[in-house]
C-alpha cells in the first residue's frame, strides 16, 4: 500500500528546501483559455525549472496560491511538473510583478 502521508511529507520537504535555498529565481506568467493568469516562481535544480510557487488569478478575481506552505487544495495544487520556458507558453516577468500578486 502506498504512504501518501510520506509521500507528502517529502514532497513538502523537497519544495521547502528549493525555496530556502535557492539563490536565483525565475518568473512567470501564463494565460490559459478561460481567462484566467498563472504566475510561478522558479528554481533550477539538478538541470530543470521546477516551480516552487504558483499563483493563479481566475477571470472571477478569486486567487489561488500554492508552495510548500500549502502544496495543494480542492481547486488544484502545486505543479510537480518541471517547467520549459523554451517549449512551455510563458511569459518572462519580474520578480515584482510575481510578489504584488503573491501578496495581494
Amino acid at each position: 500500500m502506498v504512504d501518501l502521508e510520506r509521500i507528502k511529507a517529502e514532497s513538502l520537504a523537497y519544495f521547502r528546501a528549493l525555496d530556502e535555498g535557492a539563490t536565483s529565481r525565475r518568473h512567470f506568467r501564463h494565460a490559459d483559455e478561460e481567462g484566467g493568469l498563472w504566475y510561478v516562481e522558479a528554481v533550477p535544480d539538478r538541470g530543470e525549472l521546477i516551480v516552487i510557487k504558483q499563483a493563479e488569478l481566475t477571470p472571477a478575481g478569486q486567487l489561488h496560491r500554492y508552495s510548500w506552505e500549502h502544496l495543494e487544495d480542492g481547486h488544484g495544487g502545486l505543479t510537480d511538473q518541471a517547467i520549459d520556458p523554451e517549449v512551455d507558453p510563458l511569459e518572462p516577468i519580474a520578480g515584482e510583478e510575481f510578489q504584488r500578486v503573491w501578496t495581494r
